[in-house]
C-alpha cells in the first residue's frame, strides 16, 4: 500500500490549487478521474477562463450569500496574490467589463498549463475513481493518506467527470443540490427570434432584480441576466438532484425592457411624442426603445398593430404598450440542466471550519470548491471561490504536522 502526507482528490482548479500549495512541503498524491486534469477549467469563460473577478475585496465578498464563510480564504488568497501567481509565470490579463479578468492570450489551456507545471512536485495518479474512503484515510484498499482534501466539484457537466456519488464519500452533512447559473426554458417557442440580444435590462422574479443582457434561443432564455436570476429561481424551488433529476415547473419572470424610464416618464414621453410624432409608425418609433428584431414579436405579442401610426393608438392601446415595456412576462418550465454552469448546494459549511476548510467531526479531512455549499455569480466569482478554498486547504493540511 501506497502511502503520502495528503491525498487531494479532483484535478479541478480547486483540487490543483490545494495540491500545489500543500505539495510545497509534503508528499502530495493528486487522484483524477479523468484522463487529464482541469476538463471543466477548459470550458470556463467560454473557453476563454474567467479567471476571478477584480471588485475591491469586501464589494466581492458582498457578491455572495456566505460572504463570512469565504472572508478568510479570500484574504488568505487575494485577487493580487492569485493573479501574481500566473504572472510570475509568465502570464498576463486583461480587465473587462463587470471586473471580469481574463488571460491576455484569451485562453483557458494557457491558465490550465501553469497549474499543470506547477504540479511538478506532486504525484499525479490519472484514470482513478476514488470509490471508498474508509476511517483510517485508506483510500480503495491502495493508497493511504495522513489528510486528505475533496475537492470532486459538484454535479453539474458530468462529462468533466462530476458525480453525484462524490458527496458521499464521507458522513458530511450535504444540503439539497441544485442547477445553478442555468438557461431557462419557456413555454413559448422562440425559434422565430433565436440569436435575438436584449441589452442592459432589468430581468425580476417575484421581488428579486438582476440587471444584465437576455439572449434569446430556440428552446428559452440564457445570457448573463437570466443565468444570475436562475440561482434565485432555483433556490426557491423544491426539489434534490441527489433524489430526482427532471426539474419542472410553472413561473414567470419578468423583463423590463426600458429600465432607464419609470412609467411615469415613459407615460409623460409617450404623451408628447405621439403628438409631435403623430404619422410615425408604432414599430419604427419602438426602435428607440427595443433591439429592432425584437419589435415584431413583441408587437405581435401584445396584440398591437406594427403599422398603426402613433396619433391612432388610443389610450388603452397606449397604456398596454407602456405596462409591456416595463414588464414584458415569459412563462418559464424547466431549466436548460445540460448548460448549468455551476452546482447551488453541497458539503454543508456548518460542518467546515472557515479559517482552514478543515472538517469540524472529521479531523484531517479537508473540502475546497464546488463540493461545498458555495456558490456565486457569472462574472468569475466561482473560480474565485475554488482558487481561494483550494489555497486555504492545501495550505492548512500542509503546514499540520504529526
Amino acid at each position: 500500500m501506497k502511502e503520502y502526507d495528503i491525498a487531494v482528490i479532483g484535478g479541478g482548479p480547486a483540487g490543483m490549487m490545494a495540491a500545489i500549495t500543500a505539495g510545497r512541503d509534503s508528499n502530495v498524491i493528486l487522484l483524477e478521474k479523468n484522463s487529464s486534469l482541469g476538463r471543466k477549467l477548459l470550458l470556463t469563460g467560454g473557453g476563454r477562463c474567467n479567471i476571478t473577478n477584480n471588485k475591491p475585496i469586501k464589494k466581492l465578498l458582498n457578491s455572495f450569500d456566505n460572504k463570512n464563510f469565504l472572508k478568510h480564504s479570500f484574504y488568505t488568497l487575494t485577487n493580487e496574490n492569485l493573479l501574481s501567481f500566473f504572472e510570475d509565470n509568465g502570464l498576463n490579463f486583461i480587465e473587462e467589463d463587470d471586473n471580469r479578468i481574463f488571460p491576455e492570450t484569451e485562453k483557458s489551456s494557457d491558465v490550465l498549463k501553469i497549474l499543470e507545471d506547477n504540479l511538478s512536485d506532486v504525484v499525479i495518479s490519472y484514470n482513478y475513481e476514488v470509490k471508498s474512503i474508509k476511517d483510517n484515510f485508506i483510500i480503495n484498499d491502495e493508497i493511504k493518506a495522513d489528510r486528505i482534501i475533496i475537492a470532486t466539484g459538484g454535479v453539474t457537466y458530468p462529462q468533466t467527470g462530476c458525480s453525484p456519488d462524490n458527496y458521499f464519500l464521507t458522513s458530511q452533512p450535504i444540503t439539497d443540490i441544485k442547477y445553478g447559473l442555468v438557461p431557462l426554458i419557456t413555454k413559448r417557442d422562440l425559434s422565430d427570434i433565436a440569436g435575438v440580444t436584449l441589452y442592459d435590462v432589468t430581468v425580476s422574479y417575484r421581488k428579486i432584480k438582476v440587471k444584465g443582457n437576455v439572449l434569446i434561443s430556440h428552446i428559452g432564455l440564457t445570457g448573463p441576466g437570466i443565468i444570475n436570476l436562475s440561482n434565485e429561481i432555483s433556490k426557491d424551488l423544491t426539489y434534490n438532484l441527489l433524489e430526482n433529476e427532471k426539474v419542472e415547473f410553472d413561473e414567470r419572470i419578468a423583463i423590463d425592457l426600458c429600465p432607464d424610464f419609470t412609467r411615469d416618464e415613459l407615460k409623460e414621453k409617450f404623451t408628447q411624442d405621439f403628438q409631435d410624432k403623430g404619422k410615425t409608425m408604432v414599430k419604427n418609433y419602438l426602435k428607440m426603445f427595443l433591439t429592432n428584431s425584437f419589435i415584431d414579436f413583441f408587437l405581435d405579442e401584445i396584440d398591437l398593430d406594427g403599422q398603426t401610426q402613433l396619433s391612432r393608438i388610443n389610450k388603452k392601446s397606449k397604456n398596454r404598450l407602456i405596462e409591456n415595456l416595463k414588464n414584458f412576462t415569459f412563462e418559464i418550465t424547466s431549466f436548460n440542466d445540460r448548460l448549468a454552469k455551476v452546482t447551488i448546494g453541497g458539503v454543508a459549511l456548518s460542518g467546515i471550519n472557515p479559517k482552514t476548510m478543515e472538517s469540524t467531526s472529521i479531523p484531517n479531512l479537508y473540502f475546497a470548491g464546488e463540493i461545498l455549499d458555495l456558490h456565486g455569480p457569472t462574472g468569475g466569482y466561482n473560480l474565485k471561490i475554488a482558487f481561494s478554498t483550494g489555497f486555504l486547504a492545501g495550505l492548512s493540511a500542509g503546514e499540520k504536522q504529526f
